[in-house]
Formats: C-alpha cells, structure tokens, sequence
C-alpha cells in the first residue's frame, strides 16, 4: 500500500512522474491527492490535467480509481465560498473481487476538514505446506535417481510417433516414468527456514 499526501503543488505527482520507483506488487494507493475533477466528484464540473497524470501513474501500478459506495465529499471547507469536494481518494488493484471498493464516514470527520476513509481486504486463510519430497543436490539418492529414469526412459518406444493421440501417450508415459522414479528415491522432509 502506498499512502499519499499531494499538497497544491502536487509535489506526490511530480514525485512519480520524475522518479522511476522500483515498486512492485502494489495493491493499493490512497490519500489525499488535492486533485479536484469531475472524474470523481459529480458535483464539479471541470476536469484537470493533474487527474491524467494521476490516472497514468496509478495505471502503470495497475489500478484503477475505486467506486463509491456513497458520493460524498472528503473534504469540508472552513470557507462558506468554496464548495466541499472530493479529494481524498483509492486505487485498487484492477479486476480485484476483493479490493472493489471503499468507504467514506463523513460523520468521523470530527474536528479535521478530511472525512475518514476504508478499504475492507480480506485475508482468506492459505495452507502453508510443512512437508515435501526431496532429493538432496549431489547425493548418491539424486545419482541413483538420474540413472534409473534414464534407464526407465530409454526404453519409451516413440518409433511409432506418427500422429498427435501417440504423441500424447508417449508424453504420458514420460511423466509417469519421471512421477514413479521420483517417488522411488525421494523422500519426506520437514520445510525449515
């Protein structure tokens, strides 16, 4: 997740456009970008040229700008002459099922001009695998095990390749000569750090 603060002069925007940032697996950007536009706030009329370069930015990280699920603004203005607007914003990953949307709590907005915003993530609970096959690098097993699948695999007929259903049988065999082979010599090991 990356967390932005853009003040008037979007120093965050011009941060991203001249700096090539080695950032990677990015699944969020949010903050307040000082970007008003009709992109993302109904009640504006007008469009900005920082929001394209926004939109360029955070479509590089592949993300796009999350929907609202209600339109209010993010930021209250202490002047009665300017309006309330939306600033404050989410990017999520694209196509996610998870990351889709987020929230705004106008009525958290406290003594701040910034109302409150959240991004619900799930974290599904993942199978660590404790246990797999091996064969130890340079070992006499790895040898034993390289010279019984080549014996095994020499003996594949494939003089008789001559369409794509023989083919694929002979394919299988390998796979079944290398799956057998393997677990002939590998063995059960505890995955440690």
């Amino acid at each position: 997740m990356i967390n932005v603060y853009s003040n008037n002069n979007h120093s965050a925007l011009k941060y991203f456009k001249d700096t090539e940032a080695n950032i990677h697996n990015v699944l969020i950007i949010a903050g307040d970008f000082n970007i008003k536009d009709s992109n993302w706030d109904s009640l504006y009329l007008f469009h900005s040229s920082y929001s394209d370069s926004l939109v360029e930015i955070v479509d590089s990280f592949d993300l796009t700008l999350s929907s609202f699920i209600q339109q209010v603004p993010t930021q209250y203005s202490n002047n009665k002459h300017n309006s309330n607007s939306v600033i404050d914003l989410f990017f999520l990953q694209s196509n996610s099922a998870e990351l889709n949307s987020h929230k705004i709590y106008s009525e958290l907005q406290f003594s701040l001009d910034h109302t409150s915003l959240t991004v619900d993530i799930i974290i599904e609970k993942e199978f660590i695998q404790h246990k797999r096959c091996t064969i130890i690098k340079n070992s006499k097993k790895e040898s034993k095990f390289i010279d019984d699948f080549i014996r095994n695999f020499q003996n594949i007929d494939i003089g008789n390749i001559i369409t794509k259903g023989s083919f694929e049988s002979i394919v299988q065999e390998y796979a079944s000569i290398l799956e057998s082979t393997w677990q002939v010599h590998s063995q059960l090991v505890n995955i440690i750090k």
